[in-house]
């Protein structure tokens, strides 16, 4: 069995757009150190946003991600808290309930000592704890995590579509 393709992602207040650099160097050498050496994982891509946006749909290195993992290029999410990934329980939720459907079921893995996941691991069911509530948060309002995911998905479809159109010399 190879290594689990890991994405690292960090989430910055837009203050840091002064010193994007000095933050994307940082982050960057964090992750790179933080599993260069992991017999598990192996850092694939570094996603950074720096925007101040709260939410997802808001963030494009989220949605790029988000695009990633659906198309099998990420298995895995490291990130040092739960608060980069969503501002918000619900957010959080959906997204988690999203990241489950997607792929083969990304995973998770935080750093955040308070609330501390690891998917990979599932210490203490994590993964049928958080489906659990993700399904509860979902059962309150399908229409609105509809509308959520399908806002979500037509920004990873733009992005895709972006892509190919700038990576077509044609120019068609």
């Amino acid at each position: 069995m190879g290594k689990i393709k890991l994405a690292g992602y960090v989430k910055l207040a837009k203050l840091w757009e002064k010193h994007k650099e000095e933050a994307l160097s940082y982050h960057h050498k964090y992750y790179n150190e933080q599993f260069r050496h992991s017999d598990r994982f192996e850092l694939v891509d570094m996603y950074i946003d720096i925007t101040g946006n709260k939410d997802i749909v808001k963030r494009p290195e989220m949605v790029r991600l988000l695009r990633d993992c659906r198309d099998g290029k990420i298995e895995c999410i490291a990130t040092q808290t739960k608060a980069y990934l969503a501002a918000n329980s619900r957010e959080f939720m959906y997204l988690f309930h999203l990241l489950r459907k997607i792929g083969n079921g990304i995973d998770i893995v935080t750093e955040d000592m308070d609330f501390n996941i690891n998917t990979v691991v599932n210490p203490y069911k994590q993964i049928e704890e958080l489906e659990h509530m993700a399904a509860s948060y979902i059962a309150l309002n399908p229409p609105d995590y509809e509308s959520w995911e399908s806002k979500i998905l037509n920004q990873m479809d733009l992005i895709s579509n972006n892509t190919k159109t700038e990576g077509n010399s044609d120019g068609e």
